[in-house]
């Protein structure tokens, strides 16, 4: 990353680096993740869609506890009233979800790489911690739409230290639901909500501020700009910038890979966060693998 493209997260809260890896690497990821969708078995799921709505949003063990495995969520359209498959399962996945870059060698070497320790080290990070990896489909005709949002709304720190990473696969446009920012967002909204755990196997949002249907409208309303990305394309997401994407009504899909990244340092990981590290797995220690 350049000294414009440091300027340019600063200032907008995201900033895509083009050509920040080759074909090669991104055919491998695909494929991989094809393979992880052909391989899971149907019969052992328990048919857990996921949706990043306020209303509606996963809070099922199989989601809460996908934090230190390799889990698969299908798309809201994919699944019938009686949960039975209404799409080809090759197309009826959302994401996998959420330790990719622990479990799965092709994604650990590609998210531990020296270049992106760079990257960690050029946004001021300490102890950089990796968590949250996924490969999020958005096939063609039913990929789902995603509301504005902050990533700090699900991996919250006291202070704020969310980074994204996010990998374009394939090419995303504005046909199969690229991304769209408000720049500068992250400026003017702190955390508008959390996402959080609310007892054994349930979830809520929890509002930040004093009028979150305010702060929703606020949200909604803000000046979005469409970043359209070529496959290769490295996105750094502000935690606090708010972005979306639409739906992928077209026939190309829009297969992308993430991670996301806190500060192991100065920085508390919230308790009630959602996705929680285990004994088995603390959060990856960016710079000691």
């Amino acid at each position: 990353m350049d000294a414009e493209q440091l300027a340019g997260f600063e200032r907008d809260g995201f900033v895509a680096i083009e050509g920040f890896f080759d074909e090669k690497d991104a055919q491998v990821l695909l494929q991989r993740a094809k393979e992880l969708v052909q391989q899971f078995d149907l019969n052992d799921h328990p048919k857990t869609k996921f949706s990043t709505s306020r209303d509606s949003h996963v809070g099922d063990d199989y989601f809460l506890n996908s934090g230190d495995k390799v889990r698969y969520f299908f798309e809201e359209d994919a699944l019938d009233e009686n949960g039975e498959l209404v799409v080809d399962k090759a197309v009826s996945i959302n994401k996998i979800g959420h330790a990719l870059h622990e479990l799965e060698p092709v994604f650990r070497e590609f998210s531990t790489r020296a270049r992106l320790k760079d990257v960690a080290k050029q946004l001021g990070y300490k102890r950089p911690k990796v968590l949250q990896s996924m490969v999020i489909f958005k096939n063609p005709k039913i990929g789902g739409e995603v509301p504005p949002h902050q990533d700090s709304t699900f991996l919250y720190t006291d202070p704020p230290s969310a980074v994204g990473f996010w990998f374009a696969l394939q090419d995303c446009t504005p046909e199969n639901g690229c991304m769209w920012f408000s720049k500068g967002s992250h400026k003017r909204h702190p955390p508008l909500k959390r996402f959080v755990r609310d007892g054994p196997n349930g979830t809520k949002f929890i509002d930040m501020v004093p009028d979150a249907a305010l702060a929703d409208a606020a949200a909604a309303n803000e000046e979005y700009t469409c970043v359209p990305t070529k496959a290769g394309t490295l996105v750094l997401i502000h935690g606090q910038v708010l972005h979306k994407s639409g739906h992928n009504l077209s026939a190309k899909g829009r297969n992308i890979y993430t991670f996301h990244m806190i500060e192991g340092e100065g920085a508390v990981y919230a308790a009630d966060n959602w996705l929680l590290p285990t004994k088995e797995m603390p959060f990856m220690d960016l710079y000691g693998v």
